[in-house]
């Protein structure tokens, strides 16, 4: 199937493409909840199931929807409705996942933004102290100042287009982000008591195996990869026919791995070290990042500049997903109504702000209003992360293994050679995937509502 489309906007060559699709990668997801799963599912053996399911069900994901864009020249909405009109729905369903995305994933955001701005002027041990956060997130506000700041950042970022904003800014913090990571983490391994927590994340454990390691690595895999969320059709949209597409995905999953991995060998050691060897201090979510790592890094020597770097890493990581979020959003509406960026940004930053406000005041003034029992940031997390996100990767692989069939995706990846992993892409997408998407959605909806016991 040969399709055209108008000139557009492109990264400048493999590096520009890898740099920013491993930068929309790694996010919060990677910091803080890759290393509360490993340590809730067994260290070395989640670690090793994530490993392999990354390289097998998030690769196959991943290349499709980067083929698909690239394809297209589309954005979501735009690529599969020229793909097939009767199909244009899947694409409605994935651009929706981004817009909710963005707003809470800001405000958390402006959350990292304090910590930082607190550690690098000299604060770490204010907070690291007790109620430091929940005197924080309480307030009405300050925790809105900070989120407009980080969202107007990304913005910013934005604003400047695909060559001089997002990969230009993704060249910078890439690097700076992997060379913060090692160093941070081999800090991290000669702390007293470190060293049993490196050897519980690294070696495996089989007893500790569970299907449940398995369903949880597979969800991390959506956290991770900004998979099912639009961003890497939007990505692939800018990439040139030129790049190799297979060799591209692979370095995107080197970058993207590679920083979960360092983040667990930050993270877990450290509180290992803190705790006493106790795995419940690595609690999921704001409890580990913004109570318990504080506390770690004001226990240790040098813990204010380590402090300061960690959260200065974690921006960094937070920033370049953020800005694919907000490019995901733009380059979506653009496909559909011709407004200029730099106004077309200042619409979506306002929106953005409108619509995170809840989210912001949740913890605050409007503790008291919950959704499904849910917190409104939690809400709009478990529909966008464990209701939409599944629904749309199993909707892009049955149109993709049924409806266009997997040549449609094959046929753009052997532009630039011969397609290696070409069976395994077949029979991923066309059987394992799907079931394993199902599996995910049943299991989160259980998990919610308090019905899961496994």
């Amino acid at each position: 199937m040969d399709i055209k489309t108008e000139k557009r906007s492109n990264f400048t060559g493999k590096l520009g493409f890898v740099l920013a699709a491993a930068g929309s990668a790694v996010g919060l997801g990677n910091i803080w909840r890759f290393p509360y799963l490993a340590a809730k599912y067994g260290g070395g053996i989640f670690l090793i199931t994530y490993i392999v399911l990354a390289l097998t069900f998030g690769f196959c994901l991943m290349i499709a929807e980067i083929a698909i864009g690239r394809k297209t020249g589309l954005s979501a909405i735009g690529a599969f409705k020229k793909i097939s009109k009767k199909f244009a729905f899947i694409g409605w369903i994935v651009s929706i996942i981004p817009m909710i995305i963005l707003p809470y994933y800001s405000v958390i955001g402006g959350w990292v933004t304090k910590y930082m701005v607190a550690f690098v002027t000299g604060q770490g041990h204010a907070a690291a102290a007790d109620g430091y956060f929940e005197a924080f997130i309480t307030k009405a506000g300050e925790p809105i100042l900070w989120f407009t700041i980080f969202i107007g950042i990304t913005a910013l970022v934005v604003m400047l287009g695909v060559v001089k904003g997002i990969e230009r800014v993704s060249k910078i913090m890439m690097p700076v982000l992997v060379v913060l990571s090692v160093f941070i983490a081999i800090y991290v391994m000669f702390i007293d008591g470190a060293w049993a927590g490196v050897i519980y994340y690294i070696k495996p454990d089989f007893s500790k195996f569970s299907f449940m390691t398995v369903v949880s690595a597979m969800g991390q895999l959506f956290y991770s990869m900004s998979l099912a969320m639009g961003i890497m059709i939007t990505y692939g949209s800018y990439m040139k026919k030129d790049v190799n597409l297979e060799k591209s995905v692979h370095n995107i999953e080197i970058f993207d791995t590679g920083i979960a991995f360092f983040a667990g060998l930050m993270i877990i050691p450290a509180v290992f070290a803190f705790s006493g060897g106790n795995e419940e201090a690595l609690g999921k979510g704001p409890s580990l990042m913004f109570i318990t790592l504080p506390k770690v890094f004001n226990t240790m020597f040098g813990g204010q500049v380590i402090g300061a770097l960690f959260f200065i890493l974690v921006l960094f990581a937070a920033l370049t997903s953020s800005v694919s979020l907000m490019e995901t959003v733009i380059s979506i509406i653009q496909d559909k109504v011709k407004i200029g960026r730099k106004k077309l940004c200042l619409i979506v930053l306002l929106g953005c702000i409108l619509v995170g406000l809840p989210s912001s005041l949740g913890y605050g003034v409007w503790g008291g209003v919950k959704i499904l029992g849910l917190q409104f940031l939690d809400f709009f997390d478990f529909i966008s992360n464990s209701i939409l996100m599944p629904i749309a990767a199993f909707l892009i692989c049955i149109f993709i293994g049924f409806v266009v069939k997997p040549s449609f995706v094959t046929d753009e990846i052997e532009l630039n050679g011969k397609f290696k992993m070409k069976k395994m892409f077949n029979a991923m997408v066309k059987y394992i995937a799907p079931v394993c998407l199902i599996v995910i959605l049943v299991f989160a909806i259980l998990d919610v509502f308090g019905i899961l016991t496994i």
